[in-house]
């Protein structure tokens, strides 16, 4: 009901009278007068006048389901979200959904991570109040080798929609990084449940540095966020909602297709490693090549210095720069 309220002031300029909302969503004027204060409580600036009503003055940076749910125009990716002030991970908490049966689209959000990790176990800090630390549950009708294409997509949906939320120049590093100015600012863990012909579900734990002022030392020439790069805090709510709209049309039309030929040139676009000579870690051996792009099925297209070509898959090998991260 909270949701149904906010949602219904959010969408008009006019105000709102306690007898107008009670009848129109069948509950006492006292019950409204508590969901509204329930609302300031969280940070939601509501203004009240006598024979006026409410009117929203000013919304909260809150990752709550209320707060996102309120904007999301998807269709069906997060449209039923878990929410935790706190938990270990987010894709912990999918995992656990996602074994007695959740449907697709579900979404974990949580305002702090204590245990949140990234690709090859590394540790993720996800602090509280100024991070997105979220997990989506997939279904997919598709070969388990496909399930490394739904990485190439979350990470476009994500440049996409850090560019509808603020202007920067968002680019990404072979497969799943987001960067900002040659530095990491989102992470993208994604975790599979299947057998040898069937997946049960996946998980795309996604984690981004929106409102982070400071990073620890030892990560500092690495990572950034996107306040340290725009000067600008933004609502982590409403990127949040314009990655659901951008993945889940992404993520339709590759259902339907079962490959990426039709996001292949928007993703080379967006590549901060294509045409630039990288360097490929595989089972502790290194292996210098220039990166060309992708191909349909997400894998990196390189070549050597005698103009021979291959390819490379995500879960075998890691890309960096020659001379850095980037």
């Amino acid at each position: 009901m909270k949701t149904k309220i906010l949602t219904y002031l959010r969408n008009t300029d006019e105000y709102l009278s306690g007898e107008q909302l009670s009848r129109q969503f069948q509950v006492s004027r006292t019950a409204v007068w508590k969901y509204m204060k329930q609302l300031r409580e969280e940070g939601y600036e509501i203004e009240s006048v006598p024979r006026k009503g409410y009117r929203l003055l000013k919304t909260a940076d809150k990752v709550t389901a209320s707060e996102i749910l309120s904007q999301n125009k998807a269709q069906w990716v997060g449209q039923e979200i878990e929410y935790f002030e706190s938990t270990d991970s987010t894709n912990n908490r999918i995992r656990s959904f996602a074994e007695n049966g959740r449907k697709e689209g579900l979404l974990a959000v949580a305002e702090e991570q204590t245990g949140g990790k990234g690709r090859w176990g590394r540790n993720w800090v996800s602090p509280k109040g100024t991070g997105i630390w979220i997990s989506l549950l997939l279904r997919p009708q598709i070969e388990p080798q496909k399930a490394s294409m739904v990485t190439i997509l979350a990470a476009l949906a994500l440049v996409k929609a850090i560019k509808r939320t603020i202007d920067l120049d968002v680019q990404i590093k072979w497969p799943n990084d987001v960067i900002i100015n040659g530095k990491k600012v989102c992470g993208i863990l994604t975790e599979m449940s299947a057998e040898l012909e069937a997946i049960h579900y996946i998980i795309v734990g996604i984690g981004i540095n929106a409102n982070t002022e400071q990073f620890d030392e030892e990560i500092m020439d690495r990572a950034t966020s996107i306040y340290l790069e725009s000067g600008k805090k933004i609502k982590r709510a409403k990127l949040i909602v314009e990655f659901c709209q951008e993945f889940e049309q992404l993520y339709e039309i590759f259902i339907e297709r079962g490959d990426l030929e039709n996001v292949k040139e928007e993703y080379e676009s967006c590549l901060i490693n294509i045409g630039k000579t990288v360097k490929i870690i595989k089972n502790k051996q290194e292996l210098i090549r220039k990166a060309i792009g992708i191909n349909e099925l997400g894998e990196l297209i390189v070549e050597d210095d005698k103009g021979t070509r291959e390819t490379v898959f995500s879960g075998e090998v890691s890309v960096r720069g020659l001379y850095g991260y980037v």
